[in-house]
C-alpha cells in the first residue's frame, strides 16, 4: 500500500477547494473528494457578492455584538483580497439604498461610513450621497417618492468559477481532484482515530483511501460526516434555503445595483446586474437539507411582489431562471432557528477521533476558514505546517497585482483571434472573465469552427464546452452549462437549447451523457 495521504478533504465547495489550494500551498499531500461536481451545492448559488455584509453592521450596533464588527471587518478585508488576486472573475459594485426622507439618509451615510472606514486599505471607493435625480439616472424605472438615497461599494464575482478554479490550481500543483466520489464511511484505527475513509464512486466502484487527517467541508452535510465518526454527536448545523431568479429585464442599465435594506419581515433584498439582466433575491427560510435547493412558488413570487412593489413601471416580468441554494448556519444557542439572525461565523472543530470539521462560514471568507482549518490539522500532524508558498491562481498573474493590466494589454490579440461577428466584444470579455490571462492561449488551440459563439446570452463557443470536458471535470450538461459558464443560471431556456451539443460531446469523450434537459438542483 501506498503511503497515506497527509490530508484528504471530504467535499468540493468553496471551503473544501480552498482548503485544497491552502493545503497545496504548504506543500502538503492532498485528495479532495466531492460526491458530486466542484461547487455544485451552496457555493454556486449565493448572491455573487464579495462583501463585508451591511445587514451584520447593523445587528453590530443594534446588538452591541463585537462578533458581528469581526465579521464584518474580516470580510472586508477578504473583499479586498479576491479583488485583487481575481480581478477577472470579480470586480467592484456599486449599490444604492433608497431613502424617502433626510433621517433616513443620514443614518445610512453613517453606517455605511464606517463601513468603508473598517475596509482599510482594502476600501475601494467612498460611499456617497445620491440625490433624487442622481437615484433615478441609476435605476430608471424605480418608483418615484424617493428623496435619493446612499451608494456604496462591493464586490460581484462569479462564485462558481472561483470555486473552480481554486479546485483545479490545487490540482495543478498536485492534489487529487475525484467528482462523483461519494464517501459512504470513515476507517478508524483500533484505537479509534480517523485514519481514512471509504468512497463510492458514480458506476459503484469502492475506493479506500489513507489519510493523517480527514477534513469534513461539506457543508450543509457536515452532521452526516460527523456522525459516521460518532453517531451519538449532536447536530450543529441549521439550513436556511436562499431562492434567487433572474427577470430578463435590466433594471440597473448604469451596472449601479439595489439594495433594499428591509422587507417586511425584516429581510435583505438585492436586484442586482447580471449579465446584461436583473438578479434578484435572496429569501431567507429554514429548510431541511432535501429541499435546499427546492425554489417554491411562495418564494418566487415573493420576490416578483418586491420587484412590482419597487419598480411598478415594469411591464415584463418575465423570468429567465430561479435557482435556490441552503446556507450552512451553524446552530445558534437556545436551538433559536431564526437564521436570519444567525451570525455567519466559522468555526473548525475536531473531535476525538481526529476529524477536523470545518462549518459556518460565508464564500467572502473561504480563505481564513480554511487558514484556521489547516491550523487543526497541524495539530493533527503534531507538527507545524512548511512555509506557504506562493500559488497564483488559474489565469491570474505570477505577481496578483499585475493581471489587470496584462489583461489590458492582450485584449487586442484575444480579440485577433475571435470571429468577426456583432458579439466579438462580448465574446472577448466572456472568454476574459472565465480564464483570465490564460485565454488567448486557450482560443489559439481551437480550431475556426469551435470559435464561433453559440448563444447570445453569453457567447460561449463549442471550444469552451469540449475544454470543460476535458479539462475541467464537467461530466454532464449542468455542469457545463450552469457551472463551467453560467448561461442555464440566467436564461435556462437558452441553455436547454445547446443541451445536445454537450451531450454528443460528453459522449465523444466517453462520458455517459445526461438527460435531454437540465436540472439547477444538482
Amino acid at each position: 500500500m501506498s503511503d497515506p495521504l497527509d490530508l484528504l478533504i471530504i467535499g468540493g465547495g468553496a471551503s473544501g477547494a480552498s482548503v485544497a489550494y491552502e493545503a497545496v500551498c504548504r506543500g502538503l499531500r492532498v485528495a479532495l473528494l466531492e460526491g458530486a461536481d466542484i461547487g455544485a451545492g451552496t457555493s454556486c448559488r449565493s448572491t455573487k457578492l464579495l462583501h463585508g455584509g451591511v445587514r451584520y453592521l447593523e445587528l453590530a450596533f443594534k446588538t452591541a455584538d463585537p462578533a458581528q464588527f469581526r465579521l464584518v471587518r474580516e470580510a472586508l478585508l477578504e473583499r479586498g483580497h479576491w479583488l485583487e488576486q481575481a480581478p477577472f472573475l470579480a470586480h467592484r459594485l456599486e449599490l444604492a439604498l433608497p431613502t424617502t426622507n433626510l433621517v433616513g439618509q443620514g443614518y445610512y451615510r453613517i453606517g455605511l461610513g464606517l463601513y468603508d472606514a473598517l475596509a482599510g486599505r482594502t476600501g475601494i471607493g467612498a460611499s456617497r450621497w445620491l440625490s433624487k435625480a442622481q437615484l433615478q439616472q441609476a435605476l430608471p424605472l424605480l418608483k418615484p417618492g424617493l428623496n435619493g438615497g446612499v451608494a456604496y461599494s462591493d464586490g460581484q464575482f462569479d462564485d462558481a468559477r472561483l470555486n473552480l478554479l481554486l479546485a483545479l490550481s490545487a490540482e495543478q500543483a498536485g492534489a487529487q481532484l475525484h467528482t462523483g466520489c461519494r464517501v459512504t464511511k470513515l476507517e478508524k484505527t483500533p484505537e479509534g482515530r480517523i485514519c481514512g475513509a471509504i468512497s463510492l464512486t458514480a458506476d459503484g466502484r469502492e475506493q479506500r483511501w489513507s489519510a493523517r487527517v480527514v477534513v469534513n467541508a461539506t457543508g450543509m452535510q457536515s452532521d452526516a460526516i460527523r456522525r459516521m465518526a460518532d453517531p451519538d454527536l449532536a447536530e450543529r448545523m441549521l439550513t436556511s434555503r436562499g431562492v434567487h431568479l433572474v427577470l430578463k429585464a435590466n433594471l440597473c442599465p448604469e451596472g449601479v445595483g439595489l439594495l433594499l435594506p428591509a422587507t417586511d419581515d425584516g429581510r435583505v433584498l438585492f436586484m442586482l446586474p447580471f449579465f446584461g439582466r436583473t438578479l434578484v433575491g435572496t429569501t431567507d427560510t429554514a429548510c431541511d437539507i432535501a429541499t435546499a435547493s427546492a425554489p417554491s412558488a411562495e418564494e418566487q413570487e415573493y420576490l416578483l411582489a418586491y420587484v412590482r412593489r419597487w419598480f411598478p413601471q415594469l411591464s415584463d416580468l418575465s423570468v429567465g431562471s430561479c435557482w435556490a441554494g441552503g446556507r450552512p448556519l451553524l446552530r445558534p444557542s437556545g436551538d433559536d432557528r431564526n437564521s436570519s439572525r444567525v451570525v455567519r461565523e466559522h468555526e473548525v472543530e475536531t473531535l476525538p477521533s481526529g476529524l477536523v470539521s470545518v462549518m459556518g462560514g460565508k464564500w467572502t471568507t473561504c480563505r481564513p476558514m480554511a487558514i484556521d482549518t489547516l491550523e487543526a490539522v497541524a495539530a493533527q500532524l503534531e507538527r507545524p505546517l512548511p512555509p506557504r508558498q506562493a500559488l497564483p491562481l488559474l489565469g491570474s498573474a505570477t505577481v496578483p497585482g499585475q493581471t489587470s493590466a496584462l489583461l489590458s494589454q492582450q485584449r487586442q490579440e484575444l480579440e485577433a483571434l475571435l470571429p468577426n461577428t456583432a458579439l466579438r466584444t462580448a465574446q472577448a470579455n466572456h472568454l476574459h472573465s472565465n480564464f483570465g490571462l490564460r485565454a488567448p492561449a486557450l482560443v489559439g488551440g481551437w480550431s475556426e469552427s469551435d470559435r464561433q459563439p453559440l448563444s447570445e446570452v453569453i457567447p460561449i463557443c463549442r471550444g469552451e464546452l469540449h475544454h470543460a470536458i476535458h479539462s475541467e471535470h464537467a461530466r454532464s450538461a449542468t455542469d457545463v452549462l450552469a457551472r463551467r459558464c453560467r448561461l442555464a443560471m440566467v436564461d435556462q431556456s437558452e441553455a436547454e437549447r445547446l443541451v445536445p451539443l454537450v451531450n454528443e460531446l460528453l459522449d465523444d469523450q466517453g462520458h455517459a451523457a445526461g438527460g435531454p434537459s437540465l436540472n439547477l438542483a444538482h
